[in-house]
């Protein structure tokens, strides 16, 4: 019998199966995928977000706590634990040093990259690498770590973990970490959270999966439908990205996102516009265009541009449609040439020209038009004009777990003594609703650390 199990492979549970082990536990870590495809949907990261009171070796400037709180408090509107949100915030100002002792290397952040160079901390070689880094520490420091190993059940008894069943294998350990990710690959659960539309339409069915298909979900279900474990959340609630309508169903990653967003405008399947493309930076705002374009007939979109774009946003993988005329555009994206030829025209007309400034909230702005373009608001008329449609791409979902600050998994409101949870499954409890950069990554690596040091103290009682 081992001391510690985690069922997982991703970000969270290499930190909780590294900070286990490095309390003395005998740690063994069972992951879903093949070896080729370890890491769930860290392997698609690019960075963290890191607190700092002033410029920290890749973090330029400072990024103290109440801005971090206060970025997060907006993007969730409130629907966030306010303690655990500042005690992964807290964390992440040192865990860096930590992630270096284990191979992680750090590089500055790339142009382009959602301005992100004061608040982020960017992986050398992405989220691979950092996923290849502590597997290949996981493996120095005797973690016995097994792939092609999906758990489907769990035997538990008042409220305490007794075995983990992989397929006809039982495996009992002392203490248990959950870290099995979200439910986002699932398609028929992702139905059944957002039903049908007045149209008619299953939206679901046209979401694309921006990470691992090996999130389905199973063990979340199986905790909240059968163990009955406390759980927080909204299914429909997830980190929901407009991605490259051309994009692959499952891990295309950050490559498939489209980022031009803010630069122009976004008209909807009946080339209409449907919201205020400026309203915040990027990074800030980046993860709600998924929901927007889910919200609209097709869950489908198409981001529009001129060629003053072009060089101010990370360029996708996919080139864009392209044309000389704003018609012949239409007519390339399938969209009805007078509609929206209108619905540019009357953008056109309503921006306010300032002094452009893609870098701060600037004074270009629509007036006289709804949605309002608040920030960045430039006339698109420079040929040659660009288009991209959208499609909504899911990262991860944020229906969770209930834990607090020990990670424990909650029954009846009493936290488990030997199970605990980290990652995406308990993300929802500082996530209830939007997404600010690279916080996923700092409430995995927060929780997967304290989930694994509190396994090794109940394995050891």
């Amino acid at each position: 019998m081992v001391d510690v199990l985690v069922i997982g492979g991703g970000n969270a549970a290499l930190c909780a199966a590294l900070s286990a082990r490095e309390a003395g536990a005998r740690v063994l870590l069972l992951e879903a995928s093949p070896r080729e495809w370890r890491g769930g949907n860290s392997q698609h990261t690019r960075n963290l977000r890191c607190m700092h009171d002033a410029p920290q070796d890749v973090l330029v400037d400072a990024y103290p706590e109440e801005e971090f709180w206060q970025d997060l408090l907006k993007v969730t509107a409130g629907k966030t634990n306010e303690h655990l949100a500042r005690l992964v915030i807290r964390t992440t100002s040192t865990c860096r040093n930590w992630m270096r002792k284990h191979g992680v290397n750090f590089q500055p952040p790339l142009s382009g990259a959602l301005h992100v160079a004061r608040t982020n901390a960017f992986f050398m070689g992405g989220g691979k690498a950092l996923i290849n880094a502590y597997y290949r520490s996981a493996q120095a420091l005797g973690v016995d770590i097994r792939y092609n190993a999906p758990v489907d059940r769990l035997e538990i008894k008042d409220g305490q973990f007794v075995a983990a069943w992989c397929g006809e294998q039982r495996i009992q350990a002392r203490v248990c970490v959950l870290a099995a990710g979200g439910f986002e690959s699932n398609r028929q659960w992702l139905r059944e959270a957002w039903g049908q539309n007045e149209l008619g339409e299953w939206p679901s069915d046209n979401f694309l999966i921006r990470g691992t298909r090996f999130n389905q979900g199973v063990l979340l279900r199986h905790m909240i439908d059968d163990h009955k474990a406390d759980h927080i959340g909204d299914p429909t609630q997830a980190h929901m990205v407009a991605i490259d309508a051309r994009a692959p169903l499952y891990d295309g990653g950050i490559c498939t996102r489209i980022d031009c967003v803010s630069l122009g405008v976004v008209v909807n399947r009946q080339a209409k516009r449907f919201y205020d493309e400026g309203e915040d930076f990027w990074p800030k705002r980046y993860a709600i265009w998924g929901r927007l374009v889910a919200q609209q007939a097709g869950q489908i979109a198409y981001s529009i541009i001129d060629s003053k774009a072009i060089g101010r946003f990370m360029p996708p993988v996919f080139p864009g449609q392209k044309a000389e005329t704003l018609p012949e555009l239409a007519r390339k994206l399938g969209l009805d040439e007078v509609a929206f030829q209108k619905t540019l025209n009357d953008y056109n007309k309503a921006c306010q020209v300032g002094k452009f400034d893609h870098t701060s909230l600037d004074d270009c702005h629509t007036q006289g038009i709804a949605p309002a373009k608040t920030h960045w608001a430039l006339p698109i008329d420079t040929p040659p004009f660009y288009g991209y449609a959208l499609r909504p791409g899911v990262t991860f979902t944020y229906l969770s777990l209930l834990t607090d600050e020990t990670a424990a998994v909650r029954f009846d409101n009493k936290p488990s003594r030997n199970l605990f949870v980290a990652g995406e499954m308990m993300a929802g409890n500082v996530l209830g609703q939007g997404y600010t950069a690279g916080v996923g990554m700092s409430i995995g690596t927060t929780f997967g650390r304290i989930a694994g040091t509190q396994a090794a103290q109940a394995a050891r009682q």
